[in-house]
């Protein structure tokens, strides 16, 4: 199977359906320009070890627009670690309306996604050379976005500190995990009631966290979704 062929796009299009997506052959299109790019620089830069058509579009396209079910379409998404461009350039194609702001570590990885937007003229989307910890101090940063978003962001609790200090107060912060224990729960709800604890500001309320597990069409993958938004954690029950 080549990446663009007619059973790629097919594997797109029908996977997108067995997730409840829709989604046309131009943005399917999109997701081809996207996966031929990928190849081409990853053979210069490390951007991916998933080389395999049939990988790249159940791995990398299908797990990336599964939060599109909980995302507004007018939300502005931050993408912390995005690497490849994965979710946020897939998530802003199927929502173009999307505000979306790149950030990784990596100047090389954002010369390629800025290299993405550009050749998929994509509009209002910024890739930046940035860690998280440093954009957070920009001025006018804090609490500016609507979802804050990660597949591959160091450990699920320690992205979700990095996230909070950009989170609107109706936002939400999404991890993009494989399989998920209930220790790692634990110890997310653990680290979320610490910072409650310590802070004496408006910031310090509770979180309800829930968590959609999924398993990727065509393959038995399990995976999970964690979402963490502000409410009450003594009545908004976690969802497993």
């Amino acid at each position: 199977m080549q990446i663009g062929s007619e059973k790629w796009q097919n594997l797109i299009y029908e996977g997108a359906k067995k997730l409840d997506i829709d989604i046309d052959k131009r943005k399917i299109d999109k997701f081809a320009i996207h996966a031929l790019e990928l190849m081409k620089w990853n053979q210069k830069i490390n951007l991916t070890a998933i080389t395999d058509p049939f990988e790249i579009a159940v791995k990398h396209f299908l797990d990336s627009i599964v939060p599109v079910t909980i995302i507004p379409s007018n939300a502005s998404l931050l993408d912390i670690g995005s690497g490849g461009g994965f979710p946020g350039i897939p998530l802003k194609i199927i929502w173009p309306s999307l505000s979306v702001t790149l950030i990784d570590a990596s100047r090389k990885k954002v010369s390629f996604l800025k290299h993405i937007i550009r050749i998929l003229e994509l509009k209002n989307i910024d890739a930046l050379h940035v860690r998280a910890e440093g954009f957070a101090n920009k001025p006018g940063v804090a609490k500016t976005f609507d979802v804050i978003i990660s597949r591959a962001f160091s450990s699920m609790t320690t992205f979700a500190m990095t996230a909070l200090p950009f989170l609107k107060k109706e936002g939400v912060i999404i991890a993009m995990r494989g399989n998920l224990f209930d220790d790692d729960i634990r110890l997310l709800r653990s680290s979320i009631n610490k910072r409650h604890a310590i802070l004496m500001d408006d910031d310090a309320e509770a979180f309800e966290i829930s968590v959609k597990r999924y398993s990727l069409p065509y393959l038995k993958s399990d995976r999970s979704m964690v979402s963490l938004k502000y409410g009450d954690m003594n009545t908004l029950p976690l969802q497993v």
